[in-house]
């Protein structure tokens, strides 16, 4: 499990730079540099309204298509602390995996 710090304000997933999911999938299976990746499990809040029905988690598991990742174990991301960023995302195109470093 890795601690996640995620700055994508725009996800109804986000609650204080945490994720309310227990698991997120960053994409980016042919990702030689951190703008090629994206967070797979970003849903736009269009409604002003966070996911409140879950508790945000400091740590979670990250299933990782990046395979050029040099913390891509089998699509599993084995980091100890991964940065999603994104800030004005309006779309998960628009988010990265800061963390991605290639092998």
């Amino acid at each position: 499990m890795a601690q996640l710090d995620c700055n994508v304000k725009s996800c109804c997933h986000n609650e204080d730079n945490c994720c309310c999911l227990s698991s997120i999938e960053v994409n980016g299976s042919n990702a030689c540099n951190c703008e090629d990746t994206c967070c797979g499990s970003y849903f736009e809040d269009k409604s002003g309204e966070k996911n409140s029905a879950q508790t945000p988690h400091v740590s979670l598991s990250i299933a990782c298509q990046a395979t050029n990742c040099m913390y891509n174990d089998d699509k599993v991301c084995h980091a100890d602390h991964v940065d999603i960023s994104g800030i004005r995302a309006t779309a998960a195109h628009e988010t990265v995996c800061a963390t991605f470093q290639e092998k």
